[in-house]
Order: structure tokens, then C-alpha cells, then sequence
């Protein structure tokens, strides 16, 4: 399938969680990526209808990262007074998530032995 065509699936998509942000109270990121697990799981797209473009922006994810960071420049004033409030919150989600990571595997880990029992 042409790289025309998969941009134009990926983007109707991305119009469709638009419509849908309005009504759904979730960012229309998430719903994009909802909808595009929805449409592979059933199968009304195709793995290899997306694939190249995907792939595309897989390798170069890192460029949109750069407008992030630029707009971190805009902000300095405000890191600069909260730095410790800001220290204080990154270690202690970074603690949860490492928290979470470890119960969910060790969850996982119980569940796939009594399944290969």
C-alpha cells in the first residue's frame, strides 16, 4: 500500500478522535491510539496498511521531542522557583512506577506459572 495512502488512514484517524474529544472527555491523542488499537485488533486495518508509515515515525520520533524541549526554554522562570516541588514529584512517581512495574510482574510471573502447571 502507498505511503499516500496510509498517511491519509492514520490522519482520518486522528480527525475522527477530534470529533470524538468533544464529547468523550479524553485527549484526542488517546482516543486516536484507542480507535487504531480497536481497528487492528477487529481487523478492519490491516497491519500492513499502516505499517510503513509507522515504521516511518518510529525512526524518527526523536524530532518530536524538539519542540518540547524548546518550550521548556518558556518555562524556566517557573522550574527555577519550584525546583525542589518538581525534584520532590519526579522521585516519587518515578518510586511509584518502579512499584507498580515490580507487583505487575511479579503478578504476570504467578499467573503464567499456574497456567503452565
Amino acid at each position: 500500500m502507498n505511503l499516500i495512502m496510509q498517511i491519509g488512514i492514520v490522519f482520518f484517524i486522528c480527525f475522527i478522535s477530534v470529533g470524538l474529544a468533544l464529547w468523550v472527555p479524553l485527549p484526542a491523542t488517546i482516543i486516536a491510539m484507542l480507535l487504531m488499537f480497536l481497528l487492528l485488533l477487529f481487523r478492519v486495518i490491516k497491519l500492513y496498511h499502516v505499517k510503513e508509515k509507522s515504521d516511518f515515525l518510529l525512526k524518527n520520533m526523536t524530532i518530536f521531542f524538539i519542540p518540547a524541549g524548546v518550550e521548556i526554554i518558556n518555562y524556566t522562570g517557573y522550574l527555577k522557583d519550584n525546583f525542589f516541588v518538581l525534584l520532590f514529584i519526579c522521585v516519587i512517581t518515578t518510586l511509584i512506577t518502579f512499584a507498580a512495574t515490580a507487583y505487575t510482574v511479579m503478578f504476570v510471573t504467578k499467573i503464567q506459572k499456574k497456567l503452565n502447571r
